[in-house]
Parts: structure tokens; C-alpha cells; sequence
């Protein structure tokens, strides 16, 4: 089984803030996958379904804490426990202000990189978690950073934000695998697929006569003669 979490902030005045993304990353997964309607339980919005991949069937639970940022442990917590589930089981999406929008990264382990929500998860259950980033990009300037985190996406972000929840959702099944390569490679390749012409790039340049090389020379009298070269030839000979 696994615990998908997506992270934010409870009510509809930060529905669409940038904060928010994990929360929108969670929505996207449970609708695209047919997940239960959400119930309150460990104090946040619980969901349940399955995810269908090539591995086959897993169970899922996707849990959005209700607790605020800062506080996301406490739920995270209370599920883990409930389910009798290990940190490995466990799969946070949320924020990046250090990654450029569209990108994404995920890893398992590491720091909070000031993250609230990411540190409070980390006092609760430890952090062998994975750990799915998801760039908002940052505004350039520290004294901005609150007003970028905690406001709202604009409508250029539109272009990029949708695709990237269409594709974390596609991708989803692939968290059941413990390598998390295949589904960033996953992600990235719905958001930013390979163009035509890098395509024919990549490609070997293949001979314009693809049997030019398999077929035996003309005999010298049957090709094509030039004047000027059987001259010089003649030359060379001592013929006049």
C-alpha cells in the first residue's frame, strides 16, 4: 500500500495558491484514477482507491492534511500508524521555489531545505520518505519569496501547470516501483515531449542509396567515361 500526500493549506482562500501544488498534484492523481470521495479522517481529507499499473493492482491512500503547513506531521503521522505503514511507503508532493516551473525532481531521504511541511514530516516519522518537488520557481528577490509562495498562480502559469498535474497523474502507477527515475522520466517526457526535428537529429543519417553498398562496382567500360580523365590516362600510357 501506499500513502500518497499532497502538500498545503486548508481553505478556499489558498485554493490556488503556489503553495498549494501538492494539494493540486493529490486532487489530479485521485480524480484521474477513479479514488473515493475524500472523508475527514487523521485530521486531514482522506481518499482511496487503487492505481492499475504494468506491476499490476496497488492499493493508494491519498491524504491531504488539514492542519496547515506547518503541522502536516501530526496527519501524516496519525496514517502511518493507522495503517501500520513504514516512511518507505510514504510519497510527499509539494512546493519547490528552487526549481523552475514544469520541472520536477523526486528522491527519497534527504533535508527539509526550509520547507515547513517537509520538517514537521520529518519530526514525525523520520525521513526515508520519497519526496516528489514540484518547481513554482523563484521570484529573484528573498524579500518577495512569501508574497510568491503565498499567492496565487497566474493564468500564463496555466500553460505549464496543467500538463504538469495531467502527467504527475499519468505517471502515478510508477511510484509503486522503487525507482524513482522511471517516473520522473515519465513526467518529463508527457510535459516536454521530444520534438520531430530533435528526433530525426538523433537519428543515424542513413546512405541516400541504401544498396549502394551491397552492390558490386561497374565494370570500367560499363561507366560512365570522362573525356579529359581518359586523356590524361592515355598520357600516362604514352599514347597520343
Amino acid at each position: 500500500m501506499l500513502l500518497l500526500v499532497g502538500l498545503g493549506n486548508p481553505g478556499e482562500k489558498h485554493a490556488s495558491h503556489r503553495h498549494n501544488v501538492g494539494f493540486m498534484a493529490a486532487d489530479a492523481i485521485a480524480e484521474a484514477h477513479g479514488f473515493d470521495a475524500p472523508k475527514s479522517k487523521f485530521q486531514g481529507q482522506l481518499r482511496e482507491g487503487f492505481l492499475e499499473g504494468p506491476g499490476g493492482r496497488t492499493k493508494a491512500l491519498i491524504l491531504k492534511p488539514q492542519t496547515y503547513m506547518n503541522e502536516s506531521g501530526r496527519s501524516v503521522g496519525e496514517a502511518l500508524r493507522f495503517y501500520k505503514l513504514t516512511p518507505e511507503d510514504v510519497v510527499v508532493f509539494y512546493d519547490e521555489l528552487d526549481l523552475e516551473p514544469s520541472k520536477l525532481r523526486i528522491k527519497t531521504g534527504g533535508g527539509a531545505a526550509g520547507h515547513n511541511g517537509i520538517r514537521s514530516i520529518d519530526s514525525h516519522i523520520g525521513n526515508d520518505f520519497r519526496r516528489v518537488r514540484i518547481g513554482i520557481g523563484h521570484p529573484g528577490n528573498k524579500s518577495r519569496v512569501t508574497g510568491h509562495v503565498l499567492g496565487d498562480f497566474a493564468k500564463a502559469d496555466r500553460e505549464w501547470l496543467e500538463p504538469m498535474l495531467d502527467a504527475i497523474a499519468a505517471a502515478a502507477p510508477l511510484l509503486t516501483y522503487a525507482d524513482n527515475n522511471r517516473f520522473a522520466s515519465a513526467v518529463a517526457q508527457r510535459v516536454s515531449p521530444q520534438k520531430p526535428e530533435k528526433a530525426r537529429k538523433d537519428r543515424r543519417i542513413e546512405p541516400l542509396d541504401s544498396d549502394a553498398a551491397s552492390r558490386p562496382a561497374k565494370p570500367a567500360e560499363q561507366q560512365s567515361k570522362n573525356p579529359f580523365a581518359e586523356a590524361f590516362q592515355n598520357l600516362l600510357r604514352g599514347k597520343k
